[in-house]
């Protein structure tokens, strides 16, 4: 069984979430009470807030994620996870820097939208994700194109992932407001939707969106098992 490298901290509250459901995949796929080999490397979250957005230092917050990279790939992992969506725009900075390959949360999801013959994506996560290429750009290379919510939707759904679901709090007129937000995107084109922040699915349940939805931390997950079993 492979070593699975974890960035997490970003937050801890879906951090907790993917050793949970890495485990459960890893036992119910390998059997017996098979867990998972997982290496953490947990970031100050605080910190890396403060260089982001405080200070607007993109160039400091790359190097918090290179330092967990280099410290997993000392910890001798075979592969790198992070356990949140935004943080994946630092990979191609960092990748040539470490030995041990990432496994690209959004690689996966575009993997999984396209074989579901879907084309058209509605991004819902933070505002770095929601405006970052990085999900367009893998999702083109799979024949789909991104959807991105309004700036007045934009605020709602960051300003939600800030202020309440990395602080674990998960409120049901939030939920009603995504749901809202996921209908509306439907009408604008959209034919799915990916649950683009690791704690979303937390929040809302795939069954519960109006549009076929897509829960990139479980897909991270199942992909992180098979990687692993391989």
């Amino acid at each position: 069984m492979k070593k699975i490298g974890m960035i997490g901290g970003l937050s801890w509250v879906s951090t907790a979430e993917y050793y949970k459901r890495v485990n459960e995949i890893m036992q119910a796929t390998a059997g017996g009470v098979s867990s998972a080999r997982i290496v953490l490397e947990s970031v100050n979250r605080q910190d890396y807030v403060d260089a982001v957005i405080a200070r607007e230092d993109e160039d400091a917050a790359c190097a918090q994620i290179m330092a967990s990279a280099r410290a997993l790939e000392a910890a001798r992992a075979d592969f790198i996870v992070i356990t949140c969506n935004d943080v994946h725009r630092f990979v191609p900075a960092v990748q040539p820097e470490v030995s041990i390959p990432f496994l690209h949360i959004a690689e996966v999801t575009a993997e999984a939208i396209k074989s579901q013959g879907l084309k058209r994506v509605a991004i819902l996560g933070v505002r770095k994700t929601m405006e970052s290429d990085f999900y367009p750009e893998i999702l083109a290379r799979h024949g789909i194109e991104a959807v991105i919510p309004d700036l007045t939707e934009k605020a709602f759904i960051h300003d939600s992932i800030y202020e309440e679901l990395v602080r674990n709090e998960f409120r049901q007129e939030t939920r009603k407001e995504y749901q809202r937000i996921i209908a509306a995107l439907g009408a604008r084109g959209a034919d799915c939707v990916a649950l683009a922040c690791t704690e979303i699915p937390l929040l809302l349940d795939p069954g519960e969106s109006p549009l076929p939805a897509f829960s990139t931390t479980e897909l991270h997950c199942q992909a992180a098992v098979a990687r692993a079993l391989s």
